[in-house]
């Protein structure tokens, strides 16, 4: 248009507009805005020219400053919905802390999401606190829902998820950002943004709770809950981009696991091999107890009855016998939905930790009184050997108030002694049934005698 020329009859359009940007320091916030949105008519054009960083410097600047004067711009949690402020808050100071924090939260909605990228990068530039910067975000995303064609939300997704997965992932909301998953999964977002929210998700598993992974199947599907997603979501946790997850986080996903187990189990259409992966996810460290993944097993093979041996015996390898309580072991041991050799397995385990705590026992009386000999009498079998230590032991020791509570409990061990032996030996007539229809090894035949012992 030849306006950058100096002319006498026409102004040089070019000089002016350096000499506005050289004050723009004292714009209005009103006029950053219009701005900031006639840039985005023209953005590549307002992005080469110098103009769009000009007008983003000089407003992320005014926010920076809002926010560090604030006493709450970043102490409160990433899992409180910080910009609303207006019912979600207990006083009136917390309220107007909030005030001054997310302000700007509206007036940045007329905004498209091209642009919102730069301002989200300009943000992250200047060191603005990334909790409140991942907020604007969660609300932005749900305030231009309201008005968004199909197509434009979808665009309005995926640069929500892009800007989100820029940021620190201890600054995110594993609850919203379940929020954006459901979302997401109604819409035809690109597979790299799906990738990358369920890499975040996973991040924060730790966080999640039960209703936030009962996540519905997928259209075309014949079972209840996608358990392919949640495996995604813990392949994701495991590997946390590389960084050593702590054994309180493993703990806290296990124990939501076995929730999620107890809810997919009672599904019809759930494969064994589908249970099985999710039995296997997490490694043996992040449980202390397996009670609880036997209980899901159990209701499992209650609906599962056309099951095949081979196929329980493969989810019944993800349980660790040593980890099963008693009570657990000796429900197992009668649990005729368990194939025979898993009992087997629970009971030998239950006598290997009762003959533990035994000599556990007895190495601490040696250690503080004087050494206890029993007679060694080559008539008695092991059976009468072992209940006879848990009285003697339970006659000698002092009626002390602590020496009365051990008494008392190996009491209670001789009783649970006496009754897995009554099971062991139903067990023995079981397989002895079934040793008559099948021809046994010398080695299994040798073997059953002693698991009585």
């Amino acid at each position: 248009m030849e306006m950058k020329k100096s002319t006498l009859e026409k102004p040089n359009l070019l000089e002016q507009t350096e000499k506005s940007l050289e004050e723009i320091n004292y714009w209005t916030w009103s006029e950053l805005l219009g701005s900031l949105k006639q840039c985005q008519e023209f953005l590549p054009i307002a992005n080469s020219s110098g103009i769009l960083e000009k007008c983003l410097d000089s407003l992320v600047g005014r926010l920076a400053l809002t926010i560090e004067a604030s006493p709450c711009a970043s102490t409160s949690s990433t899992d409180s919905s910080g910009f609303r402020f207006s019912s979600d808050t207990s006083t009136e100071s917390l309220k107007n802390s909030f005030s001054r924090v997310t302000w700007w939260f509206e007036d940045l909605i007329i905004l498209g999401p091209s642009l919102i990228e730069f301002v989200i990068k300009s943000m992250v530039g200047q060191k603005i606190d990334q909790v409140i910067i991942s907020r604007f975000l969660f609300y932005y995303q749900k305030s231009k829902f309201y008005t968004a064609t199909t197509e434009e939300k979808s665009k309005i997704l995926e640069t929500v998820i892009d800007m989100l997965n820029t940021l620190d992932r201890s600054s995110l909301s594993c609850k919203s950002l379940f929020g954006i998953l459901r979302v997401a999964l109604s819409l035809n977002i690109k597979k790299s943004g799906r990738s990358k929210l369920e890499s975040m998700i996973g991040y924060l598993m730790d966080q999640a709770t039960l209703d936030n992974i009962l996540i519905p199947s997928p259209n075309g599907t014949n079972y209840l809950y996608d358990v392919n997603l949640v495996l995604r979501f813990l392949k994701a946790f495991l590997h946390r981009g590389g960084c050593q997850t702590s054994l309180s986080s493993l703990k806290k996903v296990a124990s939501l696991m076995d929730l999620y187990m107890a809810e997919v189990a009672p599904d019809p259409c759930l494969k064994p091999l589908k249970f099985l992966s999710l039995a296997l996810a997490l490694p043996d460290s992040s449980r202390d107890s397996y009670d609880e993944m036997y209980h899901a097993i159990d209701m499992y093979f209650e609906v599962h009855a056309g099951l095949l041996e081979e196929e329980k015996m493969n989810i019944c390898f993800s349980l660790n016998y040593e980890k099963l309580s008693a009570e657990v072991c000796l429900h197992l041991s009668q649990n005729a939905k368990f194939p025979s050799k898993t009992a087997l397995q629970a009971l030998i385990s239950e006598q290997f930790k009762l003959k533990n705590l035994l000599e556990s026992t007895n190495n601490t009386r040696s250690c503080t009184d004087s050494p206890c000999s029993l007679p060694k009498t080559g008539s008695k079998d092991k059976k009468d050997e072992a209940n006879e230590q848990v009285v003697l032991y339970a006659g000698k020791l002092d009626l002390s108030a602590d020496n009365e509570k051990l008494r008392a409990h190996l009491q209670g061990m001789q009783w649970r002694v006496m009754e897995l032996e009554k099971v062991c030996r139903k067990m023995q007539t079981q397989v002895a049934k079934i040793m008559k229809s099948k021809v046994p090894s010398h080695r299994n035949a040798r073997s059953l005698p002693k698991l009585c012992s």
